[in-house]
């Protein structure tokens, strides 16, 4: 009997050797915490993303109305007010009203309006001739109409203008 209890003993400890061992590390084992702090300003900013080009196609007599639209478009942070605006063009004698088309000392006017029925000329005056919108945080597109009127047909050529978009905000 005497063995028999020796044996316990001898695996008693064990035992409670193996339930001890895991434990010893952890008490040994220490942690500690901190925080810190993330911050982000956001300035008040718009991006023009692309300007599509208004092409009128081929025409032939300009004996009628040619109408073609193009898109701009936008990005402002929410709640940014802004303007669009269209500068006249490089054509000599162009002005908001009349726009010049040119292929040397040759021209076709146009004109460019905020509205499909094209009665609002888009210029490049805050507050009088631009669109007005506020940003959301994401893309907002805004469609040019063009229009090319009857008018005295010039030479065949290819007639082209460059027009710069700027947005105020």
């Amino acid at each position: 009997m005497q063995s028999s209890a020796r044996a316990w003993r001898g695996y008693g400890t064990a035992l409670a050797a193996c339930f001890l061992i895991p434990w010893a590390g952890a008490a040994y084992a220490a942690s500690t915490t901190t925080t810190f702090a993330v911050q982000a300003t956001i300035t008040a900013t718009c991006t023009i993303n692309s300007a599509s080009t208004l092409n009128f196609g081929t025409v032939g007599v300009l004996a009628g109305n040619t109408d073609q639209t193009s898109t701009i478009q936008v990005t402002c942070t929410n709640t940014t007010p802004y303007n669009i605006g269209l500068e006249v063009g490089t054509g000599s004698g162009a002005t908001v009203a009349v726009r010049k088309l040119t292929s040397g000392g040759a021209t076709v006017n146009y004109s460019l309006y905020t509205d499909a029925g094209r009665a609002t000329l888009w210029g490049n005056t805050v507050g009088t001739d631009t669109q007005a919108g506020t940003g959301n945080g994401a893309a907002q597109n805004y469609t040019v109409y063009g229009r090319i009127p009857a008018q005295t047909t010039p030479a065949p050529g290819n007639y082209a203008d460059t027009i710069t978009v700027t947005v105020t905000y």
